[in-house]
């Protein structure tokens, strides 16, 4: 039976390209976007795409139920992907900003794993990937939303995985660093909607992020294609024991190495000077 695999948040970067290489391959895709447009985009690609809305449990159901009639009732791999980004200093962000960001960060992974979890047990087998970031191992300013999200997600996937460990299902941990994607664009429109730049004392320092996210081309030359994180999803699904995590990008392995070694003190003073 061909492998059938669900993707989150697949309407561009490291989703879509997963999606488009995996139904290349010929896995059984179900991949998932939050708009319509998206997802009849996909569809007339050859792709099986739902609409799915991490932030509306409602949705998260009734995509989960068409994912199942797409994979004949099997779904083999979650890859829980979909997130973006909630820029500014914490002083600066609303709880209700903060509230939006785990909605659709933490939360609605939630609910879709819990969903997906008795499926595979009865199953017998299943893989849980997840889709974390080098700012779940590290904290950096500015993104304090974001950080956050992440930070969640690493401690929950690695609960998940001891309390799984007697089971037939697999729990692998995704780590990249900067990737090509429409990151920054999203998250440029979530800044300038939450964020009162003219009446914070970060002023100055936010000119440097609207610049960096207003950017189109990589700001940063450890930036990878999304092939990167391709290549270790295609990894996991192949392993009988996948690893626990998978760094990507050069970031990663410098500071998760780094913060293994380093007072913390020592380590503050590195991130405190990036942006």
């Amino acid at each position: 039976m061909t492998t059938s695999i669900l993707i989150t948040g697949c309407s561009s970067g490291i989703g879509y390209y997963c999606a488009a290489e995996l139904n290349k391959l010929g896995y059984n895709v179900i991949a998932s976007c939050r708009q319509q447009r998206d997802v009849e985009r996909l569809n007339s690609q050859g792709i099986h795409c739902i609409q799915l809305d991490l932030r509306c449990s409602e949705s998260i159901d009734r995509g989960l139920k068409q994912a199942l009639v797409l994979a004949n009732g099997q779904l083999d791999v979650l890859f829980n992907n979909a997130a973006y980004g909630q820029p500014g200093a914490l002083e600066d962000l609303s709880t209700e900003a903060l509230r939006a960001q785990f909605e659709t960060n933490f939360f609605g992974w939630h609910q879709l794993t819990r969903a997906v979890i008795p499926l595979m047990l009865q199953q017998g087998h299943g893989k849980i990937i997840q889709n974390s970031s080098v700012l779940g191992l590290v904290a950096m300013k500015y993104r304090g939303a974001y950080n956050a999200s992440k930070f969640a997600i690493e401690g929950y996937t690695d609960t998940l995985r001891l309390e799984l460990a007697n089971t037939p299902i697999k729990i692998a941990l995704i780590e990249p660093g900067p990737i090509e994607s429409h990151f920054r664009q999203n998250a440029k429109s979530q800044f300038e909607q939450h964020i009162d730049i003219n009446h914070s004392r970060h002023h100055d320092a936010y000119q440097q992020t609207l610049h960096r996210l207003g950017t189109t081309t990589p700001n940063n030359k450890f930036t990878l294609g999304p092939d990167a994180v391709f290549k270790q999803v295609l990894a996991i699904i192949n392993s009988k024991r996948p690893k626990a995590r998978y760094y990507v990008t050069q970031p990663t392995y410098i500071f998760g190495f780094l913060r293994r070694i380093l007072p913390t003190k020592w380590l503050d003073k590195l991130l405190i000077k990036s942006n």
